[in-house]
């Protein structure tokens, strides 16, 4: 049976507020120059609009990119891998808990949470969640005001705490 969880449930989905009433959302316009590719990446806000984090940043995110609800996406996607539509209105969390996917790295509680910010193997990992600096910090930047809430389920998908 697929639907049965014999250890744990999943962790959530990436981009979903975890716990809407310690959120703060707000709207934002995207970038349509730099589109972000997944939800619950952190973003920046660079001449009054969103674009994703990029190599060689060593900025702070804005915020995190929300995975709408409810929302119908133009086409069939599975659950969990929707592209953000940057013809509308993005949500961007800036102050929460959401669910993020960890693409490096083994999270843990009050954890470190880093995005990458080099080119790697392989080069999608630029701008998205890791547990893990690789030592160096020209290839991780540190998000502060961040933290893992716990570990990360058999997916990578694990929720993080986020104060602007």
């Amino acid at each position: 049976m697929s639907n049965a969880f014999i250890y744990r449930t999943p962790g959530g989905i990436p981009g979903d507020v975890t716990r809407r009433e310690a959120a703060i959302i707000e709207p934002q316009q995207y970038d349509t120059d730099y589109p972000c590719l997944y939800f619950g990446i952190p973003v920046k806000l660079s001449s009054g609009k969103i674009r994703p984090m990029a190599a060689g940043d060593t900025d702070q995110p804005y915020g995190f990119l929300v995975r709408p609800y409810p929302s119908q996406m133009t086409a069939s996607e599975a659950l969990g891998v929707s592209t953000p539509d940057i013809s509308k209105i993005a949500d961007v969390m800036v102050r929460g808990y959401m669910t993020v996917l960890n693409l490096d790295g083994t999270p843990a509680k009050n954890g470190t949470v880093y995005y990458r910010t080099q080119a790697g193997s392989p080069a999608s990992y630029v701008g998205r969640i890791t547990a893990e600096n690789d030592g160096s910090p020209t290839v991780c930047t540190a998000i502060t005001n961040c933290r893992f809430m716990g570990d990360a389920d058999s997916d990578g998908n694990v929720e993080i705490a986020f104060k602007m």
